[in-house]
């Protein structure tokens, strides 16, 4: 059974790019994923198809309203959905989230835009999730990233080529190179060229503990308290 993704948006050509990404083609070429993409604006009653409104106290920019959006939720929603909303207030999205997602049935994600949507959507969500700690006009380029992201984990790429990624096991991923070997003086490690597996496995687990060191030490720190943990 495929896991289906629900997209709940005001602009949803915007995707149009998504479904030739290699990757996520191949999932919903092998069935693996279903895309489903839902025009809030479809919801919204009268001609003009009204979805926002000022915000409630005064201020700057329109809010999506509560009822239109809601309408484009019920019209999708089942017992087992997971329904995340895209927003700057949630926790950060991670690799240890799009594993999770992989083991869902199917997945509503709903994007925001202008102001936001009325706070009361918060209280029909399961979830709400952030791409990182900056502002984008709307939630379709984080919904584009979690599609990407959990994509690539359902069988689309070569075995084990995401088993030792940045963020898989904590640790960023190691230094990689590829042909020439030198390059105007600059040469690919030895060690990588001397075809001795066991130093090459030492080699680059010891370069991912130091480029999590110096890049993220927030990740190190994670690292360190895993490793002596019992």
């Amino acid at each position: 059974m495929p896991l289906k993704i629900s997209i709940l948006t005001m602009f949803p050509s915007m995707f149009d790019s998504v479904k030739v990404n290699p990757v996520v083609k191949r999932a919903l070429d092998r069935g693996l994923l279903e895309l489903e993409y839902v025009d809030i604006k479809n919801y919204a009653r009268g001609s003009f198809r009204r979805i926002d409104d000022s915000p409630c106290g005064g201020g700057p920019g329109m809010i999506i309203r509560i009822d239109v959006v809601m309408k484009a939720l019920s019209a999708v929603r089942t017992p087992s959905s997971l329904v995340v909303l895209l927003t700057p207030k949630g926790r950060v999205y991670n690799q240890a989230q799009a594993h999770e997602f992989t083991r869902c049935s199917h997945i509503v994600l709903i994007c925001g835009h202008y102001e936001g949507i009325d706070a009361r959507i918060e209280k029909h969500v399961n979830l709400m999730l952030s791409v990182g700690d900056y502002i984008l006009t709307g939630g379709e380029i984080p919904a584009m990233a979690v599609v990407d992201s959990v994509s690539r984990l359902m069988g689309t790429i070569r075995e084990g080529s995401t088993a030792e990624e940045s963020h898989e096991n904590i640790l960023l991923e190691y230094p990689q190179y590829t042909k020439p070997a030198d390059y105007e003086g600059d040469r690919v490690p030895e060690v990588l060229l001397s075809g001795n597996h066991e130093l090459v496995e030492k080699w680059r687990h010891e370069q991912a503990v130091e480029t999590t060191k110096n890049l993220r030490p927030d990740l190190y720190e994670a690292y360190l308290r895993n490793v002596a943990s019992p």
